[in-house]
């Protein structure tokens, strides 16, 4: 099946589910565990989901419901906070306006987020944040920027197994994934029902594989997500696991791995039905000026490395600058 055909009805991919509650409590042996099968599914297919994690679920449910309910207003509301108004692609963006699949502009309506950064401090993709005026969508501003945080941190936590899960120094990434200057993106996700008839000829996302290093995703249990399995050349959901997150390795951490963590091909089905999908997703894009060049452990006797080095703010560059159509 080529990758720009419709999914069949193929059985859910077999996506490992990894608790970490383990490395959270200190547990040695089973960190070792959880290094190792982040180790195996980090290679195929490239996603896992994690639970065990520390983000409450209260926090998840209320940050779902305050989406909707900013969904659910105006157009010039939203229109109000469009992305085009911020130099760092914070706030709004429209259906249709990004296309990461050639010929599928993505049928999804999207809101943008990151660590607030004064303008005249800001560098590519940091700055200020956009918020609705008081009186539509109250409590989005407090309730996304604690999840924001909080998820930062979970991306920290992550990042340290992958670190153990190639046998570094535990704390390889600490800087690349929580520096003072590393850059996060948060983008929360609707994505409108069509028909039997659209969704063949539409994308909820196209298929495309993330630019940064690691992706984080809260979706809610209306399912969409599939995965391209590259052996069968085959589309396949995700199943939807209650409290889970799901995890996927992006481009940068596969060049990073010389190609040892695989950045695979995914993308979103628009629902069939009368339900609206919603979902945030978390990008750690690392630091600007961090060089991306093969890791050492990644690179057995013999081989050499298969990517030049680049910096991390030339990629993002590229990545983000050939995505959106205006």
């Amino acid at each position: 099946m080529a990758i720009d055909e419709p999914s069949s009805p193929l059985p859910a991919l077999d996506i490992p589910v990894i608790d970490i509650s383990g490395y959270l409590a200190g547990d040695i042996k089973a960190t070792k565990t959880i290094a190792l099968q982040l180790n195996a599914a980090a290679q195929a297919p490239g996603f896992f989901q994690i639970v065990g994690h520390d983000i409450p679920a209260d926090l998840r449910e209320t940050l779902l419901d305050r989406v909707v309910a900013f969904f659910a207003l105006p157009a010039d509301q939203k229109n109000a906070l469009h992305r085009n108004n911020s130099k760092a692609l914070r706030g709004f963006e429209t259906l249709g306006e990004q296309q990461l699949e050639p010929g599928y502009a993505d049928v999804k309506e999207g809101f943008m987020v990151g660590a607030e950064v004064e303008s005249k401090n800001a560098r590519f993709l940091q700055g200020p944040n956009q918020w609705p005026a008081k009186g539509q969508g109250d409590g989005l501003e407090g309730t996304f920027m604690e999840y924001f945080h909080k998820m930062r941190d979970l991306s920290r936590i992550m990042f340290r197994l992958v670190a153990l899960s190639l046998s570094l120094d535990e704390s390889f990434f600490d800087d690349f994934a929580s520096g003072q200057d590393s850059i996060a993106m948060c983008r929360a996700h609707m994505y409108p029902p069509v028909s039997l008839e659209a969704s063949l000829k539409s994308r909820g996302i196209g298929a495309h594989t993330d630019f940064g290093a690691l992706t984080l995703l809260l979706q809610d249990d209306v399912g969409g997500l599939e995965v391209f399995h590259r052996k069968t050349e085959t589309w396949h959901p995700v199943k939807v696991v209650k409290d889970a997150f799901v995890v996927n390795v992006g481009d940068m951490l596969e060049r990073w791995t010389n190609n040892h963590y695989t950045s695979s091909l995914h993308r979103v089905t628009s629902p069939i039905s009368d339900k609206y999908r919603y979902s945030v997703a978390f990008f750690n894009e690392g630091l600007l000026d961090q060089t991306i060049e093969c890791i050492p452990t990644c690179l057995a006797d013999g081989e050499i490395p298969l990517y030049e080095a680049v910096r991390v703010e030339e990629h993002l560059r590229q990545r983000y600058g050939s995505s959106y159509l205006v």
